[in-house]
Order: structure tokens, then C-alpha cells, then sequence
């Protein structure tokens, strides 16, 4: 009985010390397996960022900015990971410049983003108290002009901030004298935008009033009336279309002698 009560304690005292021992053991095993699957997701994740750098960022479409302005615009200089850039975030961003109406994007793995933009136009200018201002058919103001070169637009005079709608008129007027090959035919076209009633425009010198609305319809009179003038060698003060099926014409005073 003693000896087996001894070889009982023996073992007891033998399993004591081997917990700890094991313990330690299992826990460097856990320890070593961690540090080898971090490193592994590191040697990874390393790997994986430097296969998709951006190294090419082409642009097509742009005429009027240029590829620098472009890169400025979008945020990107290279150097970025593909794969965490946002075509939708991209393209909001480059919608923020005036010039730019709609981008489409496109990657190229492993390196290359590629853009096509569709640029503004300009197609008017807004003289404004002065000042020139370039603006497109949507009525958006892109720029003011600050060479001495003014490029042959219509002009819209007012302020577009004080009547927004006026200005809105203002504009489907000049698309009217582009659809109906007006502006083709004049050296100098001026449409005044002090309010709706009084819209009229300069052409060539000869004031014609139109009004708001049915402005393809006016136009049309307006080219009948002109082709009519010419003929006659009339001196001509102003025109008025802005009557239904009906057009003024109001003569030059002739000087009595």
C-alpha cells in the first residue's frame, strides 16, 4: 500500500511540472502560427498593392483642357491602387469642373485608367455689366473671357443672377437663330434680356423685338421679312415679330432737305 500511495504522489508531483512545460509549449506553437499567417497576409497584401499601381492615366475627348488640368481635376497622380479607386466617386469628382459634362472610366489592369470626357462648349457670351463671360446652351457660366480676342458667339446682355429666367429665355432665343441658320448669316447678333416682354435682339445693327415663346415660328417671319427688306433697299429702324401670323416693320425717318 506505501508503495503504491508513493508512485501515486510521484506521479502527481511529475504531472505538476509537465502542465506548464506544455502549456508553454501549445502556446508557442499558437504564437508561431499567428506570426506566420500575418506574415503571409502581409507578403500578400504587399504583393497585391505593387501589381495594381496606377502607372498610366490616359485621357481622350478633351480639347479644350488639357491632360495636366485634367490630372488636377481628378485627384490623380499616379502611384494609387487600382482596385481601391471608385469610378463612381472618380467621375463625381471630375463633373465638378464647369467644363467637363460627363466622363466615362475605364481600367486597364494591371497599371492603366483610362477616361473619355466630353467637354462643355462654349456657346454664348454673357456680357455682364461689362464683363464677358463664356457659357454654354445649358445657360452655365464656364469662364470670363479674359483675352482680347472675343470669338464670333451671340451675346446675351443682362445679369443672370437678378433674372434667372429672362437669361433662360435669353439662351432657347440664341438656340432659335443657330437652328434656323440665322446665325450663319450675321456678323453680329445681341440679344438684350432686360424681361420676357421686352426680349429683342440686335442683328447687324437693326433692332428686332420677339418676346418670349413661338421663337422657330417668329424666326421664320422674320427671315420672310428680311429677304423682303433686302430686295427693297429699305431702311429699316426696328422689327417686330412679336405678334401672332403678324410683323412690323418700322422704317428709318428720311431726313427732309
Amino acid at each position: 500500500m506505501k508503495n503504491t500511495r508513493g508512485r501515486k504522489n510521484g506521479a502527481m508531483r511529475k504531472n505538476r511540472f509537465a502542465d506548464p512545460l506544455g502549456k508553454v509549449r501549445n502556446a508557442f506553437f499558437v504564437i508561431a502560427a499567428v506570426a506566420v499567417i500575418a506574415g503571409v497576409v502581409y507578403l500578400l497584401d504587399v504583393a497585391f498593392r505593387s501589381a495594381f499601381v496606377v502607372r498610366t492615366i490616359a485621357f481622350s475627348g478633351n480639347t479644350r483642357l488639357s491632360d495636366e488640368e485634367l490630372r488636377t481635376v481628378s485627384g490623380l497622380r499616379g502611384g494609387e491602387n487600382m482596385l481601391a479607386i471608385s469610378e463612381r466617386r472618380l467621375a463625381a469628382r471630375m463633373a465638378e469642373s464647369r467644363w467637363i459634362r460627363s466622363v466615362s472610366i475605364r481600367k486597364e489592369l494591371p497599371d492603366k485608367i483610362i477616361m473619355r470626357v466630353k467637354e462643355a462648349k462654349p456657346f454664348a457670351l454673357l456680357d455682364m455689366k461689362g464683363r464677358l463671360f463664356l457659357v454654354d446652351d445649358n445657360g452655365t457660366m464656364l469662364e470670363e473671357l479674359k483675352e482680347s480676342a472675343v470669338p464670333f458667339l451671340p451675346v446675351i446682355t443682362g445679369d443672370p443672377f437678378s433674372r434667372r429666367d429672362v437669361f433662360s429665355e435669353a439662351i432657347h432665343l440664341a438656340k432659335a437663330f443657330k437652328d434656323t441658320g440665322i446665325m450663319a448669316r450675321k456678323d453680329h447678333i445681341e440679344i438684350i434680356a432686360n424681361s420676357p416682354e421686352e426680349l429683342s435682339a440686335n442683328l447687324d445693327g437693326i433692332l428686332v423685338k420677339v418676346g418670349t415663346g413661338d421663337y422657330g415660328e417668329k424666326l421664320e417671319r422674320l427671315i420672310q421679312v428680311e429677304n423682303e427688306i433686302q430686295k427693297r433697299h429699305i431702311p429699316v429702324d426696328y422689327i417686330d415679330v412679336r405678334f401672332a401670323n403678324k410683323v412690323v416693320v418700322k422704317p428709318v425717318n428720311e431726313v427732309v432737305r
